[in-house]
């Protein structure tokens, strides 16, 4: 294996484990020899070398497999001019190493060793409102142990929307409340990891009876199993036997069960036997509140920087797709505030985040609005946008101009012209009678939320 190899090695492992997590675990690696059946990586500190020993020694040895399958062993050797002691090296699967302030499991074996938890995924940080409640208020019924209604509970949304901060959630409150129950969390990828690890090193028995064994399991991004026959598979076996022993299972994916493409109906179907959530697109309300409550916390660490009103909502407005990227954009904002010695104003907020204010600018045109409402009513375009007022045509209508006013900047005035020369009030209108109905109706808030994601996918 070549350092062009590794390098490929760590971008994937940056898409896999999270930027946190790969800056400070796995950059910090020096790739410094390949020898017989050995990979040697250099190491700052005898922890540094235990921990991703651990936490990530196995992820390291199966894409390392990639390119040379003939390794069999990592070792970690601190850097010389350091008075650290050797690390220990990990056979095939990694050795256990020292244990991290928190754990998610008790269980020592390192085939079950849980993925890390972030600290700061926690039930007190997460931001409630009207698109994550029920999901917010499963996971804490989940947390407080005992016997449930539903299991599993299956969380799904997009990107940066809160499925992973509640799963680790419910870990860190489980293991907080009850540290006597086996907690395991880790996503589907390393899932299949350590099932091919189990069937190379002809410890299948081991991985069935261990997997068997805990008391939660909680499986994120499960979308990640589908076309894979085999660890589909263990994964069914593994589901049923625990869902037999009335020990409850979490599952996390990108979207519903039913719509993940190449994934076993048997799955399907008991996937869908439990309490099945959709974690909704962040509104202005939740946007804004989480800004807030990260200001807050950052108030404290700057406590000599001022924000000038109008800022938080600004944000709020401009960056609405990931709940990620706006908190990454008030951390460069901070930060960036902080190193120049300047209050945080609407000008300054706009300099620092350009790129982030550019690359979230909503493209969605009013004519693509109009045809995919058309389309998702199976109304005549020209019906919807003429002047006919039977509600057939109405209703549609109002739903497309309501989308128009989310997903464009375009004025009032210029919606409605597009709208068969309709006045601006009669946009107004539309748009908060579909305002009142999506917080009454579930049919209509359903029917927004598919052509909002089919308009910005």
């Amino acid at each position: 294996m070549t350092q062009e190899q590794w390098g490929q090695i760590k971008q994937d492992l940056l898409k896999t484990i999270g930027k946190n997590n790969f800056t400070n675990w796995i950059e910090p690696l020096e790739l410094t020899a390949i020898s017989d059946d050995v990979v040697t990586f250099k190491v700052p500190t005898t922890f540094q070398g235990n921990y991703v020993s651990r936490n990530f020694g196995e992820l390291i040895l199966f894409k390392v497999n990639g390119f040379a399958p003939s390794i069999r062993r990592i070792d970690f050797q601190v850097a010389a001019n350091s008075t650290q002691k050797p690390v220990a090296t990990p056979k095939a699967a990694p050795a256990t190493a020292a244990e991290p302030a928190r754990t998610a499991t008790r269980l020592t074996d390192d085939v079950l060793s849980s993925a890390p938890l972030d600290e700061r995924f926690t039930f007190d940080r997460f931001v409630v409102g009207k698109p994550n409640e029920l999901a917010h208020a499963a996971a804490k019924r989940v947390a407080e142990g005992g016997p449930v209604t539903f299991n599993p509970l299956f969380l799904y949304g997009g990107v940066g929307l809160g499925k992973t901060h509640l799963m680790h959630a419910i870990a860190w409150e489980l293991q907080s409340s009850q540290p006597e129950l086996n907690v395991l969390y880790l996503s589907a990828e390393q899932f299949m990891y350590r099932f091919v690890q189990a069937l190379r090193d002809r410890r299948m028995m081991d991985f069935k009876e261990l997997f068997r064994s805990v008391d939660v399991l909680m499986v994120d991004d499960v979308q990640f199993i589908a076309g894979k026959d085999s660890t589909q598979e263990e994964f069914f076996h593994t589901f049923n036997a625990l869902v037999d022993q009335n020990k409850q299972i979490v599952i996390s994916a990108d979207r519903a069960p039913g719509e993940i493409a190449n994934l076993e109906e048997r799955i399907k179907s008991r996937l869908q036997c439990g309490l099945v959530v959709d974690l909704h697109p962040t509104d202005y309300e939740l946007r804004l509140g989480i800004l807030q409550s990260k200001a807050d916390r950052f108030a404290e660490q700057y406590p000599s920087l001022e924000m000038a009103e109008g800022v938080l909502e600004f944000l709020a407005h401009r960056i609405s797709t990931n709940v990620r990227v706006l908190e990454g954009a008030l951390t460069r904002l901070y930060a960036f505030a902080s190193l120049v010695g300047h209050e945080i104003t609407m000008e300054l907020a706009q300099d620092c985040l350009a790129d982030i204010l550019r690359a979230s600018e909503r493209k969605v045109s009013i004519e693509e609005i109009q045809r995919k409402v058309s389309e998702h009513y199976n109304v005549r375009l020209s019906d919807m946008i003429g002047p006919k007022r039977v509600r057939t045509f109405a209703r549609p209508r109002q739903i497309a101009m309501y989308l128009c006013k989310q997903l464009t900047s375009r004025s009032l005035p210029e919606i409605g012209r597009r709208f068969g020369g309709r006045d601006h009030t009669t946009v107004m209108h539309g748009v908060r009678r579909i305002e009142e109905l999506r917080a009454q109706d579930s049919d209509i808030a359903d029917n927004l939320e598919i052509l909002r994601r089919a308009l910005e996918g």
